[in-house]
């Protein structure tokens, strides 16, 4: 039997497997490794639908000539599901008070809901919230999908413009210790949610990046390192440790974030000189 993905001869034997689904069970951890998923089957040319899916996976390998794969790279899945999830905003303000209790529970169940969930659980938290009227407007879930769409489709774009926003939030985590000594607590409340914030966001951005095969090994170190002092100093703020979350903030998270920032800008940079990007 031949496979092939993506219209080409891959280089994979067959080992003990029987069937066409246990080859495809097979290849499924190293597609996913690529950053891709499997979109579609054919079998001697004729392609599997819903219907004959599952006639197509109990299929005896030795009566197939012919196993092509086709494969979608997360970074476009996630294109398509922020743009489906744009239309479901809109049907969803559209619609009446009767049709919307209705609307949530059919609509966890949509491709788009589905990858959601596997691929970016808070955000199916926040959508399930919205669409099953207990959570935010609808108006700020669609400036979030915008913003998680521009991430995917152009993260370096994306990337460059938090520069000012990540120089500011710097200086906030070394203002931290005395906001803290001085009893601003509203600041320094502010200065935790606008760090989590952006950490967040850079950390969306490199995974998109990465999976583009973007990300250098020295940069991926980088992003433990800081992932590490991030989570110190979120948990020491929430058992109230004020000495660990000043020394963290000033000395560790405000020159952590911004070598990370840098490193990955300047990666970016070089990236779009190298393919003439402007």
């Amino acid at each position: 039997m031949e496979i092939k993905i993506n219209g080409q001869t891959a280089d994979i034997t067959v080992d003990s497997e029987k069937t066409v689904g246990e080859v495809i069970s097979g290849l499924d951890q190293w597609i996913s490794n690529t950053g891709h998923r499997l979109s579609g089957i054919a079998i001697d040319g004729q392609s599997a639908d819903s219907a004959s899916v599952e006639e197509f996976f109990s299929r005896e390998i030795d009566k197939v000539k012919t196993l092509d794969l086709y494969t979608c790279s997360i970074a476009d899945l996630c294109v398509q599901s922020f743009l489906s999830i744009c239309g479901d905003i809109d049907e969803f303000e559209n619609m009446d008070f009767a049709k919307r209790q209705a609307f949530c529970e059919n609509w966890s169940n949509s491709p788009q809901a589905r990858f959601a969930a596997e691929q970016m659980p808070d955000f199916f938290s926040l959508c399930v919230q919205v669409f099953s009227g207990s959570g935010t407007n609808c108006e700020t879930l669609r400036a979030m999908t915008e913003e998680r769409l521009r991430e995917v489709e152009s993260p370096a774009a994306e990337l460059t413009g938090i520069g000012t926003i990540v120089n500011e939030t710097c200086a906030m985590l070394a203002d931290l210790p005395l906001d803290i000594q001085t009893g601003k607590d509203a600041r320094a409340a502010q200065t935790i949610q606008i760090f989590s914030g952006i950490a967040v966001k850079i950390l969306r951005i490199v995974k998109i990046l990465n999976l583009q095969g973007l990300v250098p090994e020295a940069i991926k170190e980088s992003i433990n390192e800081f992932s590490e002092s991030a989570k110190e100093l979120l948990e020491a703020y929430e058992r109230h440790d004020t000495v660990i979350v000043g020394d963290i903030a000033e000395y560790e998270m405000a020159p952590k974030l911004q070598k990370l920032y840098t490193a990955i800008e300047e990666n970016n940079k070089l990236l779009m000189e190298q393919h003439g990007i402007k």
